[in-house]
């Protein structure tokens, strides 16, 4: 089945289009910079040359748009695509499991949006531009918070009074839920019986762990929204929550700078002093920067932290995974991590480490107590997939 992925957020707009069967992705890009200056979609096909083409982007209506002009001047008109799956960030207390658009679950995604309002707002609007210039294309929503929802109560309720919580729908919803159920199928394909409680590791600019016990998520690291958990590019992750009051009684910022604080200022950004992206710490402290490689330690000491943590939501575990744009990327990342887990066991060959691959791979030793794998994420395979699921019904 011939699907078109969309990821909507503030001001960008990323596609792809594959085919479920083979997996192959005859075309993908990003429509950046839209309802800002300098706005602009960049294009390729079949894994070919990179195209940039710098055109106003007033609004995503404008973006969708030109996807489609882009995709039928490229020879994939709309006869071609079969269903449209739409990423949202926030499901909400309405999306347990991925659903065909609707008016009625088009609405769910917009009364949910102050849960995420940076991403849902702009989401909901895509998808019912999509419903409107290709009326005879069917669309289906997949939630990043889908995967977590039915995590034990004791995992996600929060010990808040309890008519505030049920009145706000205060919980933790998580995220990435795509890429954790991608990273444990994947994982099972590898490892077939050997693999029933996996540490899934998805570390990138946003980060996030999930307890995975044959298929079925037992807790995760992210909270109500995204900013809890690991340390991140520039989210603070987990800190008393109390600073918020403090930052606010005694150092005079409104809640919307605390916000901004906490979310664009903060992580490796802030512990850095010079970059959010791995990479340029990873320079920095090998430049001997001592606040760069503090950053470092930072992140491997919290991330063996929580990995502990979901271990203990499974009772144990025998296989953790990384994934994602650090995970998948930074050798130098992973063995920081697995040395602050060698106490109990963890132990990862140097050589296996440092190999680059899109395929799935066991980095561990031979006598290592837990497996290692790294497992390039794919999300937009997954989400296609729940896309011919529900439109092949």
């Amino acid at each position: 089945m011939n699907v078109l992925v969309i990821n909507a957020g503030s001001s960008s707009l990323k596609y792809q289009l594959l085919d479920t069967t083979s997996g192959e992705v005859f075309a993908k890009g990003n429509c950046e910079r839209i309802g800002i200056d300098g706005s602009f979609v960049g294009h390729e096909e079949r894994g070919g040359e990179k195209s940039k083409l710098e055109v106003a982007l007033p609004d995503h209506k404008t973006a969708i748009k030109h996807v489609f002009e882009i995709l039928d001047q490229a020879g994939f008109d709309t006869d071609k695509i079969e269903g449209i799956g739409h990423r949202v960030v926030q499901g909400g207390w309405y999306f347990p499991e991925s659903k065909v658009v609707t008016d009625e679950t088009l609405g769910w995604v917009r009364e949910v949006a102050p849960l995420a309002p940076l991403h849902n707002y702009a989401e909901a609007d895509v998808i019912e531009i999509c419903r409107e210039l290709f009326p005879s294309i069917g669309n289906v929503i997949v939630a990043d918070t889908s995967f977590h929802y039915n995590i034990p109560e004791k995992a996600w309720r929060y010990a808040l009074p309890r008519d505030v919580v049920d009145k706000l729908h205060i919980r933790k919803y998580g995220a990435h839920g795509t890429s954790h159920r991608y990273i444990w199928r994947k994982t099972k394909e590898l490892l077939g019986d050997d693999v029933h409680k996996l540490v899934s590791c998805h570390l990138g600019s946003g980060a996030s762990l999930s307890a995975i016990e044959d298929g079925h998520d037992m807790d995760t690291t992210m909270g109500l929204t995204p900013l809890d958990g690991l340390i991140m590019g520039t989210r603070c992750g987990s800190i008393d929550p109390a600073t918020v009051c403090y930052l606010v009684r005694e150092g005079g910022y409104t809640i919307d700078e605390v916000d901004t604080m906490m979310n664009k200022q903060s992580g490796l950004l802030a512990l850095s002093g010079i970059s959010s992206d791995s990479r340029d710490i990873e320079a920095g402290a090998e430049r001997g920067d001592a606040n760069c490689q503090m950053a470092f330690d930072m992140f491997y000491y919290r991330t063996s932290q929580l990995i502990m943590e979901m271990a203990q939501a499974m009772h144990g575990f025998d296989t953790m995974a990384f994934s994602a744009g650090i995970g998948e990327n930074s050798d130098v990342m992973r063995a920081g991590v697995a040395k602050e887990l060698e106490w109990m066991g963890v132990k990862i060959d140097p050589e296996k480490n440092k190999v680059r691959s899109d395929e799935p791979r066991v980095i561990s030793t031979d006598d290592s107590k837990i497996r290692v794998l790294v497992v390039p994420t794919n999300e937009e395979l997954m989400i296609a997939l729940d896309v011919e699921e529900l439109l092949g019904k």
